[in-house]
């Protein structure tokens, strides 16, 4: 596997005072010159009638009703921390600032977070209080402000942003979804994300429906993919330290029986994108929630179907991505 590199970093605690780089996110132009505010307005009002996720499913998120996702108007956030475990240019030495977001536009059968996905365990908080957390830990040294499972609270995380913004915030952006996104969405975070972080989970619309309940997954997820291409390119922009500032990193989570496709998975980033793109091959699932007793999914992965993965990013002649160690992998 050309260029891949283990997922592990070594720890180090944060500085107790650290100086923040020159380099300045594209988000802070679009800030003072008002156009992350008007996108932020634009977007929370197509609430009225939602349609920021392909289900469309049109109801009014501003007057009290719940949308797939299962949530409201309001940002629900259920964690917010320093996070040491993304890939080494996102968590670096001193981690990666994560917000996670309540509820979910997916149904995934094995999700590790369904507490937060699909109970929707967190607290509701302001535009305020969602900028404040930014702020709070861009003060606690991390590289980068990551939002993870944000799809559903776009326009909530615009507004948030542009008042972050006006109190300093100058950290990258990364947007850390499923991958189930349409395009006008994504445009909305033209220039106000720096780092995208987007999976490829599946290339069979049947399988992603049984067990992630996504329609059509495939089909919005690859043009989703070419959005995202489309803005950032495959060149993943690093500073100086090796840390992530712009670009793209596509993860693909290895399932039991092949069910994941992960050849035509591969395949498809190198023809339809860029061998050049950087993918994260991932072993780390386990049976969780509603697949603890499924015949095909109440098992880890074993390091041989882990291994054939990483012949399967050979194969496809990709370029760069990142590993897990394969004693991680049981059977």
């Amino acid at each position: 596997m050309s260029n891949r590199t283990s997922e592990q970093v070594s720890f180090r605690l944060p500085a107790s005072s650290f100086e923040l780089p020159a380099w300045e996110p594209s988000y802070l132009a679009l800030h003072r010159s008002g156009e992350l505010a008007a996108r932020a307005r634009a977007a929370l009002d197509a609430l009225q009638s939602c349609d920021i996720c392909p289900r469309v499913c049109g109801v009014d998120r501003t007057a009290g009703g719940r949308g797939a996702c299962g949530v409201g108007i309001e940002p629900v956030i259920a964690a917010w921390n320093v996070h040491m475990w993304e890939e080494p240019p996102i968590t670096g030495t001193r981690g990666s600032g994560t917000i996670f977001f309540s509820g979910c536009t997916g149904k995934c059968i094995f999700c590790q977070n369904y507490p937060i996905s699909q109970y929707r365990h967190g607290n509701t908080v302001s535009s305020e209080r969602f900028a404040g957390m930014m702020l709070e830990l861009q003060g606690r040294g991390v590289h980068n402000i990551n939002f993870v499972t944000p799809t559903h609270f776009v326009p909530q995380i615009l507004a948030a942003v542009d008042v972050a913004a006006g109190q300093g915030l100058r950290l990258p952006l990364v947007y850390n979804t499923s991958g189930y996104d349409t395009v006008g969405t994504l445009r909305l975070l033209e220039d106000v994300v720096d780092i995208w972080l987007p999976d490829a989970k599946y290339t069979d619309e049947a399988v992603a429906r049984r067990l992630s309940g996504f329609p059509r997954y495939v089909e919005h997820n690859r043009v989703a993919l070419k959005e995202i291409f489309r803005q950032v390119g495959a060149e993943l922009i690093l500073d100086e330290a090796g840390i992530a500032r712009r670009g793209m990193i596509i993860r693909h989570l290895v399932l039991p029986g092949g069910l994941a496709d992960t050849p035509g998975v591969m395949r498809w980033i190198a023809t339809e994108l860029s061998p050049h793109v950087h993918v994260s091959v991932m072993d780390q699932y386990f049976p969780a929630y509603k697949a603890l007793d499924d015949p095909l999914m109440g098992r880890k992965i074993t390091p041989e179907e882990y291994e054939a993965a990483l012949d399967a990013f050979d194969a496809a002649g990709l370029e760069n991505g990142w590993l897990q160690e394969h004693d991680e992998c049981e059977a």
